[in-house]
């Protein structure tokens, strides 16, 4: 699946569920997509909730901000580096993150940053509209 394909999919998933708690305060709405609470009551959300794993090890995870808006990608590559295409890579150079290198690719793996599923950070860029907040993270894309 391409970084677009996988982010327009998610992007309209996020809407509907938004869409349906419209009734909620901002504050309710993001205490909503608590990992526990997702996993129960939206398990299409996330192939992971299935299995019961986190896609980062920490006890509060907050899925409102599946993916970060620090992140940036385009499917056709940013620039080569040793016969390596960069497709994606963090705006803000996260300590806590690395790359993934393959023999032709280079891919942002953020595995061990938890910036954007802490409430405060979600509460400080909040909006509704999911794609707002991610309006850098896709370099190639049209919405």
């Amino acid at each position: 699946m391409s970084y677009t394909s996988w982010f327009q999919s998610h992007g309209k998933k996020h809407k509907e569920i938004v869409n349906k708690l419209s009734h909620l305060s901002n504050n309710e709405l993001i205490e909503y997509f608590q990992f526990e609470n997702m996993q129960k009551k939206e398990p299409n959300f996330c192939p992971l909730y299935k299995e019961n794993k986190k896609c980062h090890d920490i006890e509060e995870l907050n899925c409102y901000l599946c993916a970060c808006p620090n992140f940036r990608f385009d499917d056709n590559g940013f620039k080569k580096e040793k016969n390596r295409t960069l497709f994606s890579y963090c705006d803000i150079d996260s300590k806590d993150g690395t790359q993934y290198k393959s023999d032709n690719a280079i891919h942002q793996n953020c595995i061990g940053c938890f910036i954007p599923h802490s409430k405060s950070y979600i509460k400080k860029y909040f909006s509704k509209n999911w794609f707002k907040i991610m309006d850098n993270v896709a370099v190639c894309y049209d919405d």
